[in-house]
């Protein structure tokens, strides 16, 4: 997922807590409002494996932390490629990457870490909106190589704003391109057809769409479809924002989270780091493994089955259960 939501920290790349240092050997436009960049290790070094539906923390220079969908070639493995769309509400990420970021520049780099895994099947829906295409591109390729039948709608204001289509081309008939301004709103009913068991389908965009699909798979089975979401959707937690003690494992520290804050808040407010980027609840950069405790999940990323596992949480957003405490692996 393309997260655009404004990140939290500042400061130096070198003070944040970033895994690597990766440097920008590449920038390049993919259409209007979009650019590509391509990413290798500074040393020439090998990079982290990832799989289809991965995303990566980038640290800009300026100390902003976003993240950004893995979107080239997982078998390449000395260099990594996501796309940044130029948000005009940005408060610094991608105004950040169009004007200021140059080939040559180092990044911080966190991940890859895989919160919208493909799950093997023969046949697939993709179902893309606007830059929701990244994630969407190494899913495709993978289900290509293993010769899965699949089939992609893509969507977007029109084609000047819609990356990759070259990239596409050459599936052919496989990919149905649907620019807002030549066939307005996406079909979505008639591209989904009729439920199948063997289907799985997948998609990333904009709220509207990914609201309007879950009411055209509302008659599919409940584990069909996955989406990832740029913002967060309306909280499902309990609602009570009651004050509640975290134990962080690694040292046997508890500290208190009070009513009017966040977990990742009352952590780092106790010296300890934790990588976060929209702290909304969507991007999963600050997943934290539950030793003990029931997690009151507020995010937009688990499924049912993970939140009844109980076993990470995302403390942007997510808090313990009233009346319980969380033992965190930190």
């Amino acid at each position: 997922m393309s997260s655009v939501a404004p990140a939290q920290q500042s400061g130096p790349v070198a003070e944040q807590a970033s895994a690597s240092t990766a440097r920008v050997a590449e920038i390049r436009r993919q259409a209007d409002g979009v650019v590509g960049i391509v990413l290798t290790d500074p040393a020439g070094g090998r990079l982290p494996d990832w799989a289809p539906g991965a995303h990566i923390d980038l640290v800009l220079p300026d100390g902003t932390t976003r993240q950004y969908s893995l979107c080239g070639d997982r078998w390449d493995a000395h260099a990594y490629r996501v796309a940044v769309l130029r948000e005009p509400s940005s408060r610094g990420g991608s105004a950040y990457v169009h004007d200021s970021l140059r080939e040559g520049d180092l990044v911080g780099l966190g991940g890859p870490r895989n919160s919208f895994p493909l799950v093997p099947a023969p046949r697939y829906l993709f179902v893309a909106g606007g830059i929701g295409i990244t994630p969407l591109l190494p899913m495709i390729a993978q289900a290509d190589m293993v010769g899965a039948d699949w089939t992609l709608l893509y969507g977007g204001r029109s084609r000047n704003s819609m990356a990759f289509l070259d990239e596409l081309g050459r599936h052919g008939d496989r990919v149905r391109v649907a620019p807002q301004d030549e066939t307005g709103l996406l079909d979505l009913p008639a591209f989904l057809g009729t439920p199948r068991e063997d289907t799985r389908i997948y998609a990333c965009g904009p709220a509207p769409l990914l609201d309007a699909l879950a009411d055209a798979t509302a008659d599919w089975p409940s584990t069909s479809a996955r989406t990832e979401r740029f913002v967060a959707r309306e909280r499902s937690g309990s609602g009570s924002d009651s004050s509640f003690e975290v134990t962080l494992a690694r040292s046997g520290r508890t500290i208190s989270v009070g009513r009017d804050e966040t977990a990742l808040e009352a952590i780092g407010a106790a010296g300890v780091d934790v990588l976060s980027s929209c702290r909304q609840g969507t991007c999963g950069t600050c997943e934290t493994t539950v030793l003990e405790g029931r997690p009151d999940h507020r995010d937009s990323i688990l499924d049912d089955d993970d939140r009844q596992a109980g076993d990470c949480m995302y403390p942007c957003v997510s808090r313990a259960v009233p009346g319980d405490r969380l033992v965190l692996d930190l």
